[in-house]
């Protein structure tokens, strides 16, 4: 008799034993997939949905879009992809931020170099080598250190910042970049970690080329991963708006509205919606629906 119960306590075991086991192991491929990801729940902004207004009555933001997700994220392929608009009438070389998500897909030993953002031509993506060009860029090196480098005619500023190794792959960073202004020289910050800066150079008064590349900061230095929610100052941030920027996510919307010259939330297309019309042109880039999984909200 105990025979039999052990014998059907065994049977039932081995029943759903298994069936146990293949939930569970379909629900680890879910998550691995991130379809459990806190932000699949989140609202997501439609691309266009917010933008900021310019008029002579004031400066606002039109749309609810500040800390809702993107439906989709700019995709880079590393080889050709590159967006380019023209530089802000209301840029000011001598001074700005500049603010962008970043998701790397290479390994740290690739030995390429990748750019995220180029203004100006010096080493800028047009390839002019005219010494009388400025240049603003950013961008992982070769030797798999990130630099930014402001540049002019009579002086220069390169920051070293981190190397690329403590920036784990698959996974979102905020960049972002000051110069000039109330800034000593120029400075970089990696999430909202303390920020590495370069000493005083001279003061960018004139871009040359009047360009800007997204997914790309010097000659054939093409983007291998994706980029989101670009913006671009023609001020300098305190250290407490660098903050609160990184607090409000990759959805975050701009914190100073009136000083903002470009905004490319890079959301399902390459448009400027900081009221300035600079929208871009996008040569092989992909829009990525399933970015979520390499996210976790600050």
């Amino acid at each position: 008799m105990y025979f039999k119960k052990s014998q059907s306590a065994m049977e039932y075991l081995m029943t759903y034993g298994w069936a146990i086991l293949i939930i569970a192991v379909v629900l680890g491929i879910l998550f691995q997939l991130g379809i459990f990801s806190g932000g699949n729940f989140q609202p997501h902004a439609q691309a266009g949905s917010c933008q900021v207004q310019k008029s002579i009555a004031g400066i606002s933001l039109e749309g609810e879009c500040n800390g809702m997700l993107p439906e989709f994220v700019g995709q880079f392929n590393g080889a050709s992809s590159v967006i380019t608009t023209s530089m802000p009438s209301t840029a000011t070389p001598s001074q700005g931020t500049i603010v962008i998500w970043f998701n790397r897909q290479w390994t740290t030993n690739d030995g390429q170099y990748h750019g995220l953002v180029g203004m100006g031509g010096y080493y800028g993506a047009a390839g002019v080598g005219n010494t009388n060009d400025n240049s603003i860029q950013l961008f992982k090196w070769t030797d798999n250190k990130w630099y930014f480098g402001l540049w002019s005619p009579s002086g220069g500023c390169w920051i070293n910042s981190v190397a690329d190794s403590s920036i784990s792959g698959n996974t979102w960073h905020q960049l972002t970049v000051e110069w000039g202004g109330s800034i000593n020289g120029a400075e970089m910050w990696f999430d909202d970690g303390t920020p590495s800066s370069c000493p005083p150079t001279a003061a960018l008064t004139a871009f040359a080329v009047q360009t800007i590349y997204i997914g790309e900061s010097d000659t054939n230095s093409y983007m291998n991963g994706y980029l989101a929610n670009l913006q671009i100052y023609n001020t300098t941030l305190s250290a407490s708006e660098v903050q609160a920027l990184y607090q409000e996510g990759i959805g975050g919307a701009p914190i100073r509205p009136q000083n903002l010259v470009g905004w490319w939330p890079l959301n399902g297309n390459a448009n400027d919606y900081s009221g300035n019309n600079n929208n871009g042109n996008a040569i092989s880039v992909g829009y990525s629906s399933s970015w979520e999984s390499g996210y976790t909200a600050p």
